[in-house]
C-alpha cells in the first residue's frame, strides 16, 4: 500500500484519533480509507444518473474570512444555470452560512459541491439531493442515503 502525507489542523487529526478509538478502528489510516471511499461513492449512485435532481449545499465558514464568501460569490455566477437560490445568513458572532439550491443533473451537482469542498477554510459542507423528475418514495429513489430527508413529495403553491 502506498503511504501517503496529509496537512490538517490538529484539531481534525484528534477528531480523527477520538473516532478511531470509539468506533474500534486499527488507526487513523484506516479511517482515512473508509472517509476516501465513501466521499468518491457519494455521487455513483447510479439510479440518479440522467434524472433531473434537486440538490440543497450548505456551506458553514468563519465571518472574517473573506475568501469563502467571495469564492461563493464566484461559483454562484459560474454556475448561473444551476444555482436555482442562494442564501447568506450570519450564524452567532463569527461564522456565516450559504446555502444554495441546485436544480441540475447529477454531474452537474457533484462538479459543484466539489468546487466548494475544494475551497480553502470552509469548516462543513454538507448537502442533500432528491430526484424531482418522477419521484416515487416506494421506489427508494429519494434522497441519497446517509443525507439529509427531503420531502419530495407534491405540494401546492
Amino acid at each position: 500500500m502506498t503511504v501517503v502525507s496529509v496537512s490538517m489542523p490538529e484539531e481534525l487529526l484528534e477528531r480523527i484519533d477520538s473516532f478511531s478509538e470509539e468506533h474500534g478502528y486499527t488507526g487513523r489510516s484506516e479511517v482515512m480509507r473508509e472517509a476516501a471511499r465513501n466521499l468518491l461513492g457519494e455521487f455513483e449512485d447510479r439510479r440518479l444518473e440522467d434524472r433531473n435532481l434537486m440538490a440543497v449545499v450548505t456551506v458553514l465558514f468563519e465571518y472574517e474570512t473573506t475568501s469563502v464568501e467571495e469564492r461563493m460569490m464566484q461559483l454562484r455566477h459560474e454556475h448561473e444555470g444551476l444555482v436555482a437560490s442562494n442564501f447568506h445568513s450570519h450564524v452567532g458572532e463569527h461564522h456565516c452560512m450559504e446555502l444554495f439550491v441546485l436544480e441540475g443533473t447529477l454531474e452537474e451537482v457533484s462538479a459543484f459541491v466539489g468546487k466548494i469542498r475544494a475551497t480553502r477554510d470552509t469548516l462543513t459542507v454538507d448537502y442533500s439531493v432528491t430526484p424531482v423528475d418522477g419521484f416515487d418514495p416506494a421506489s427508494g429513489l429519494g434522497p441519497l442515503p446517509g443525507h439529509e430527508d427531503g420531502d419530495a413529495g407534491s405540494h401546492d403553491h
